[in-house]
């Protein structure tokens, strides 16, 4: 196993971390060079003012690219080490700040390979392992003393599947089915349709932190705690993604794709997409910033929209997706010309602009069982299909040729293919992956619709007999160690009292002044010295230690006790640990001690002495390791402090953006209220013109409801304001003219007006004139119908048949 260390160092101070790390290691510790292949047991520590790679074994520096403080060279190097070393490769997040290395996890996370990140109450700065661990990324979380063992443990642990690979035997496959059962029970979901070695891949990792050998004691630990399948459910899920993957594709969209979309359609046309398996929303915003551009190169005049729905199997990732807020790291994929415009600073991070988020509408889906999106002129599945075995893929594609309108475009992941649907879809652009859909039927019997899920099956548990006995064991044997064991206390490595077993007051008392539960504070007289280094000897030499004949002041007497003292590696929990435990001597055989005369004083006497040294010993070494943790705190501090040099300036340019971004929002506002005030005016203007005219006016929709009407036509339809949306059908009438709503109907349709003569129920005359309602963009939207009194006109012209008569 090699190491390489990424550290943020100053780019203009020489780091003396090589010469500070090879005092506590016997491996080599060397600064990387261009081009030096990795060995075994090396220590790589990465250069000032370099970003570092790794490609078939051999490192490689760069000149960064970002500007100070933007740059993130543990993601970068991380994904390379998940790209090159695979399930081989092992992250893991110290101490320090900001949240750089997230993605990197992400990637190695993905690989199959080992995430650790440091314990945060242990870390001097914990942004960025509280980062690691908040994103679910983290693997492990244990203090860095703790690491190596955990990482050795993890990799020896016998491989019973050989790394994804199904193994031959009917009870591994059996298991495996339970396992899919207790997932379907506990989340709801069928992960039958995934590949086995996909599945093996992740139940393995899952079995190696855990430490379980055999597929079937990992079934059984599935049972007794639930907990554990909501955790393999999320790594089932496999929510790798980021912004921009793969750049060429989406030059591909916006430069050839998105334009010849347009192309077949009208100006203002609202196009459909739908991305599935979109994770935490990347990708989904990745397509609305793409689109958006292209519009804008192109047919900036068009207007056209671009409609999203992306939808995941994982509620808490949509959660994130609809927040639309990443962490600072994306400034490594998303260029600084779209994190300008496309993106808002939000405390640390960026947030999606609202315009950017109102294209996309997430939502919770399974692609397996519910049923797909339709009318879409373009659909995303990128890295989904390979997760799925060739029955599912099968099923899967005819479906989405069935969403997609005739001329839409599907977007696949650069290892998967469209198989044997050539006849459905047709290539556009063989390295981008990009398909178009055939306009041709789908033969019977291709296209299932939806994809049901199996019903429910539950794995029920019982307590058996031997749990029962194993109970009364554990009773028995806390028993014993309350009334018979010796005295003993577990400490860490610096002496704080973890657990007190036993009855310790002849050999510990708590300290004056404020309360201290330290061993070395709280050992009586006689123990303290002897105490002082021991612990630390213990932890280094990995070996039980005993110290025999201390003589201990108790109440004014003396006791004679033997002490031991062990590091603790089993169990796991206690790993580090260091037990110590007290036993008296019995009085005869203090009294055959002091019988023996002056060589047992000199024996005591010489014991006591060496016991010293060591102490002594213990401490020079302590102040040595203090004085090398003081350089590299203090090159640390350095580091911090152009950091905060460099996040203070950041804040200064966000300020000044911000009061930039008030200024032109109050611009805007006074410009919205300017407008309203205009829209208000012309209102005004209208309503009373309508009513100056005294002409009854009913404005239709394209579903005949009313939308407005004028005081005038309440003395024809019995009408109150609260019948804006109601059908004019359900509004009752003065009017004979049953066949109103059919005439209005047929206007809508050929755009021709009507004209008619009507009488009322009181023996009055109307002229009805029903006309197309156009909006400002010559839209149809509805129907105006307007009634004039002619009943005067009609008296008159009856008056003159009368006399002409």
């Amino acid at each position: 196993m090699a190491f390489v260390i990424i550290q943020h160092l100053d780019p203009e101070h020489v780091s003396a971390l090589p010469e500070l790390l090879q005092r506590v290691t016997r491996m080599p510790v060397v600064e990387a060079e261009d081009g030096m292949v990795v060995k075994p047991d090396c220590v790589y520590i990465i250069p000032p003012n370099k970003d570092m790679s790794l490609l078939r074994g051999e490192l490689h520096l760069f000149a960064p690219v970002a500007p100070r403080g933007l740059r993130l060279p543990i993601d970068f190097f991380l994904r390379t080490l998940a790209e090159d070393r695979g399930e081989n490769a092992v992250g893991i997040i110290l101490s320090g700040m900001g949240s750089d290395g997230v993605f990197g996890l992400r990637a190695i996370k993905d690989k199959t390979g080992l995430t650790l990140a440091q314990d945060p109450a242990s870390a001097q700065a914990d942004s960025m392992p509280r980062s690691a661990i908040d994103a679910g990324l983290a693997d492990l979380v244990a203090r860095p003393e703790a690491m190596p063992a955990l990482i050795v443990d993890y990799y020896k642990l016998p491989v019973g599947m050989s790394r994804g690979e199904p193994p031959a035997k009917a009870s591994a496959q059996s298991a495996l089915d339970k396992i899919i059962i207790l997932l379907r029970d506990r989340s709801g979901n069928d992960f039958s349709f995934y590949k086995n070695t996909t599945l093996y891949r992740r139940i393995e990792r899952r079995m190696a932190l855990h430490q379980i050998v055999g597929i079937d004691n990992y079934v059984r630990y599935l049972r007794e705690n639930p907990q554990e399948l909501d955790l393999l459910f999320k790594e089932l899920l496999i929510g790798v993604t980021h912004f921009f993957r793969d750049p060429a594709v989406w030059e591909t969209l916006r430069d050839e794709a998105f334009p010849a979309l347009m192309a077949q359609h009208p100006a203002g046309r609202i196009l459909r997409a739908w991305v599935p398996a979109c994770s935490t929303g990347e990708e989904a915003y990745s397509l609305a910033m793409v689109f958006k551009e292209a519009m804008e190169q192109v047919r900036p005049e068009a207007r056209y929209t671009l409609q999203i729905y992306a939808t995941d199997l994982d509620p808490d990732a949509i959660d994130k997706a609809r927040k639309g807020i990443y962490p600072p790291n994306i400034a490594a994929d998303v260029s600084v010309e779209r994190l300008a415009r496309h993106f808002t600073t939000e405390g640390e991070g960026f947030r999606v602009r609202k315009d950017i988020r109102e294209m996309v509408v997430f939502a919770p889906q399974n692609i397996i069982s519910d049923p797909p999106f339709t009318r879409l002129d373009f659909l995303s599945c990128r890295n989904l299909l390979i997760y799925f075995n060739p029955q599912l893929q099968k099923k899967l594609l005819p479906l989405f040729h069935y969403g997609l309108n005739r001329g839409g475009l599907l977007l696949l992941g650069s290892a998967e293919s469209i198989g044997n649907f050539g006849h459905l879809f047709a290539v556009v652009n063989t390295k981008a992956r990009l398909f178009r859909r055939i306009e041709q039927p789908i033969p019977l019997g291709e296209l299932e619709f939806p994809i049901g899920v199996p019903a429910s099956t539950t794995l029920a548990t019982a307590s058996s007999p031997a749990d029962r006995a194993e109970n009364v064991g554990q009773l028995t044997d806390q028993l014993i160690q309350q009334n018979f064991a010796p005295a003993a206390v577990l400490v860490n490595a610096e002496g704080d009292i973890l657990y007190i077993s036993g009855r310790t007051g002849k050999y510990l008392e708590p300290a004056a002044g404020k309360v201290n539960m330290n061993l070395h504070a709280m050992a009586r007289e006689g123990l303290r010295e002897a105490l002082s280094g021991v612990i630390h000897r213990a932890v280094r030499e990995a070996r039980p230690i005993h110290l025999k004949g201390l003589r201990v002041g108790i109440n004014g007497g003396t006791q004679i006790v033997d002490v031991s003292v062990q590091a603790l590696d089993q169990p796991e929990p206690l790993r580090g640990r260091v037990i110590v435990v007290f036993k008296d001597v019995a009085r005869q055989t203090a009294r055959r001690m002091r019988k023996t005369g002056g060589s047992e004083t000199h024996d005591a006497l010489t014991q006591e002495l060496q016991q010293a040294r060591e102490a002594l010993q213990v401490a020079h070494e302590e102040t040595q390791t203090t004085v090398e943790e003081l350089k590299s705190s203090n090159e640390e501090l350095q580091s911090t402090n152009e950091e905060l040099q460099s996040t203070n300036e950041e804040l200064t340019t966000s300020k000044e953006e911000l009061q930039s971004l008030n200024e032109e929002l109050q611009t805007v506002n006074a410009e919205l209220q300017s407008r309203v005030d205009d829209l208000t005016w012309v209102r005004n203007d209208m309503t009373n013109l309508l009513n100056s005219t005294e002409i009854a006016t009913v404005f239709l929709d394209n579903e005949m409801k009313l939308r407005r009407f004028t005081t005038h036509a309440t003395k024809l339809f019995k009408l109150i304001p609260g019948d804006v949306g109601r059908p004019l059908s359900h509004v009752v009438t003065d009017l004979d003219y049953p066949r109103l709503k059919e005439d209005a109907e047929a206007v809508l349709h050929t755009l021709v007006f009507q004209e008619k003569q009507v009488t009322t129920h009181d023996g009055r005359w109307c002229r009805v004139r029903i006309m197309p309602y156009r909006t400002q963009d010559n839209v149809i939207d509805g129907v105006v119908i307007t009634f004039i009194d002619i009943t005067e006109t009609k008296h008159l012209e009856a008056e003159l048949r009368k006399r002409g008569a």
